[in-house]
């Protein structure tokens, strides 16, 4: 019988609180914490083996105290602030303090959960997990940085990034606010790709890949259904009632790219939501 988790949710947001459900949902004996600045209490009253930590990875003495015989661990961190200053203190620092706090022959597998920011621009091709990366911007670049320090530790324990494209759900309503609104725009059909992850999907995700035997170094994380920007946001604009997005730009720091999610669904994971535009219909429904 599989021996329970002590898993550690580094960065513990509305991803890291889904894995911690599944996780007590999984095995009444599994045990999780959450780790952040500013624990938030209310939130987590209904989760079985949960507890909150208050720590910052920036700073290795808020770390001394941490729970012994980790199994796993799950970075999910972010930075407070978009310069590179900021990710670099809270990915790649950030993630090394946090396993020298808890190093042990107990720990078994970490999952940094990275971003689809690691690639270029490839326009309408198919991207995978062995197509070189080539960061447009210093995102992508100190996440494949921290990505490749991490995969130096394999001796140590398992690793595993998990590059995740743009994520939605519940509480993400930037975009569609703007689509109802009509401050949103998009380029010409078929001249900019985007890829998408229902939230849901993502962390049962996470609690797959923490399962996995023989993991993979790197998966994507992503819906099977990449779509032309402007193939998505007509369709969202239609399920807010927002007029059709005028043309514009592409996103500057955003590289086109059609994302395959194959290895996941190969390692046995079903998706829920395997198209946004569902998932979205679905959460209007709601």
């Amino acid at each position: 019988m599989p021996t329970a988790k002590r898993v550690l949710i580094a960065g513990c947001g509305d991803l890291g609180l889904r894995v911690a459900r599944l996780l007590a949902l999984e095995d009444a004996a599994n045990r999780s914490w959450g780790l952040r600045r500013q624990p938030d209490d209310e939130s987590t009253q209904d989760i079985a083996g949960f507890t909150w930590i208050a720590c910052d990875f920036t700073q290795p003495s808020t770390l001394r105290d941490l729970p012994t015989e980790i199994t796993h661990v799950l970075y999910t961190a972010a930075p407070n602030a978009r310069t590179e200053a900021d990710y670099r203190a809270v990915y790649r620092n950030g993630l090394e303090h946090l396993l020298q706090a808890v190093a042990s022959p107990a720990l078994q597998r970490v999952l940094f959960v990275s971003s689809t920011a690691v690639y270029g621009d490839h326009g309408a091709q198919w991207i995978d997990e062995d197509t070189p990366t080539a960061p447009k911007s210093f995102n992508g670049r100190v996440l494949l940085e921290t990505e490749q320090w991490l995969r130096s530790q394999c001796a140590q324990f398992e690793t595993i990034s998990l590059r995740l494209s743009g994520i939605y759900g519940p509480g993400r309503s930037y975009l569609l606010d703007r689509l109802r609104t009509g401050q949103a725009t998009a380029p010409a059909v078929e001249s900019h790709w985007v890829n998408r992850i229902h939230i849901e999907d993502a962390a049962a995700a996470a609690l797959h890949l923490m399962n996995l035997p023989n993991p993979k170094p790197i998966y994507l994380v992503t819906d099977s259904t990449p779509l032309p920007m402007r193939v998505l946001y007509d369709a969202l604009a239609k399920f807010v009632g927002g007029p059709t997005p005028p043309e514009g730009a592409a996103p500057a720091s955003v590289g086109s790219k059609r994302l395959s999610n194959r290895r996941l669904r190969d390692s046995g994971f079903n998706f829920k939501w395997p198209d946004s535009r569902v998932g979205h219909a679905a959460l209007m429904s709601e």
